[in-house]
This record gives C-alpha cells, structure tokens and sequence, in this order.
C-alpha cells in the first residue's frame, strides 16, 4: 500500500538554482512509498506552469484555482472554468479565504469563493478550501451554498473541534499537514480522535510547512511519511490499515477509478511511467 500527497505545490519545489529536479523530488517519495499526488494550483499562470511541468507524469494530478491571496481578473475567471474541465484536474482550489494578511479584500474573496463552489457544483468536481483565521466567514459561505456544494475538504486544516464537526456535518473531509506534528500542537492532535477515519486526510502543502523532524527544510512529498506516522501512533491504529483507510478517502473524495494503481504498480525509481 502507498501513500497519498492530497495537497502539495510540486512546481514549487523547482524555483530556484538550487532547488531538486522533478525526478529527484518523485525519487526520494517513491523510496517512502508516497507515490500519488495532487499538486495544487493558486492562479492561472500557475496552472500553466504546472501542467506544463508535469503532464507527462500520470501519477500527479491537478486542481484548478485562484488563491484568495492574489489578485485576479475577470477573465482568469472564465478560463479557470474551462481549464477546470480537463482530464488531468481532479478539484476545483485551492480556494477559500485568507483573512491573516489582507483584512481589505473580504468581499472580494468571498465572491471569488462563491465562484468556485459554483464551479465545483457544475463539473462535479470537489472543492479545496484555504481558511485562515476565517472559520465563521468560510462555514457560513458553505452553509449558505449547502445545497450547491459537490463536496470538498479543508486542507491543513487548524481550526478548533467546533469548526470540524460542523464541517464533517456538511460532507466535508479534513485533511492535516505537517503543523500536526509540531511540538505545539497537542490541541490540534487531540481533535483527531474527534473525525471519522473514513473523513480524514493527511498532505504536506510541500515546499511549505515541513513536519518535525524535519522543520527549518524545504518541505518536500516523501516528508508525507512522516505526519503519516506521526497521526497513526497517535491513534494507535495499524499503519497499513491507517494507508488503507487514507486511500479509500482520497479516491471516493475525488471519483479517482481503480485504474490509478495499475499506474502506480507500473512506478520503478528510474522512473519511466
């Protein structure tokens, strides 16, 4: 069994001089067992950018999104949603609200959240929400759209055990990420006693927020076996039955077929899928 990078920015990883190859960067996962990904895009010249870097590469699948940090035009609009239909794109985000740097634009991020939960209703095709310090604004959004939400998660998600059950009451998944495992957060560990197995999701969000022991580095996917083992010794659950469980989530979540692990059977360290 393999793990699942569900949230991770694997163009990212390659901005600078001396920044790793894709191939070093998919070797070291692969020697972790961390061999399927989904790479996420924040704005239309990232998508580009990504597609481009990685289509060739059947085992890294995109979403599609605007990040509510940047700024965006009307028609990166309408191109997110015709880009948002291709075979290779699995969700819709990220997407959500960012109210920690840019207190100015609440209106405008919550119409382009508004957006995308239209999107993803249309082409059938979760959502990937982005929250921070905005709990109340986010639930209240999706609350509101109740009846036009596809489904979707939260990614690193850091919120208090009130925002997890009114999540999980509305379908969604939640998904953790390296801040899991820092020393700091035994608040946030003990609220994974509180979601179902069968809605959790674990990502590195690589370049950024790499897990203990590893916190100082630039994160990157084969890091995803650690918060793995970090949240199973927690739970005290066997660790094939915990990736077991993992899986299952991500390919009901995203309508991923069976197919995939034909594509990850064929996976070798050379490469050559």
């Amino acid at each position: 069994m393999f793990l699942i990078d569900t949230h991770c920015h694997i163009n990212h990883l390659n901005n600078n001089s001396q920044s790793p190859e894709l191939d070093s960067v998919l070797k070291q996962a692969y020697n972790k067992n961390v061999k399927l990904f989904l790479s996420i895009s924040t704005s239309i010249q990232d998508f580009y950018h990504l597609y481009k870097y990685t289509y060739q590469y059947k085992n890294i699948l995109l979403s599609c999104g605007l990040h509510p940090n940047y700024t965006h035009t009307n028609n990166d609009l309408e191109v997110m949603k015709l880009l948002a239909k291709n075979d290779k794109v699995i969700a819709i985000g990220e997407t959500g609200l960012d109210f920690y740097r840019n207190k100015k634009t609440k209106k405008i991020q919550k119409k382009l959240f508004e957006y995308h939960i239209y999107i993803s209703n249309k082409i059938n095709k979760p959502i990937i929400i982005h929250n921070r310090q905005a709990d109340n604004e986010i639930f209240s959004i999706l609350k509101s759209n109740k009846n036009k939400l596809c489904s979707g998660i939260i990614h690193s998600f850091t919120g208090n055990i009130d925002l997890a059950r009114k999540l999980l009451d509305i379908g969604f998944y939640i998904s953790f990420s390296g801040i899991i495992t820092f020393k700091k957060s035994n608040d946030l560990r003990s609220i994974l006693r509180f979601i179902p197995l069968n809605r959790l999701c674990i990502e590195t969000d690589s370049p950024y927020l790499s897990p203990e022991p590893y916190r100082g580095i630039n994160n990157q996917p084969y890091l995803l076996y650690y918060i793995a083992k970090n949240i199973q010794e927690y739970l005290k659950i066997d660790f094939l039955e915990f990736t077991h469980i993992l899986n299952k989530n991500f390919f009901k979540l995203f309508k991923i077929n069976k197919e995939i692990h034909k594509i990850i059977n064929k996976i070798s360290y050379k490469n050559d899928i």
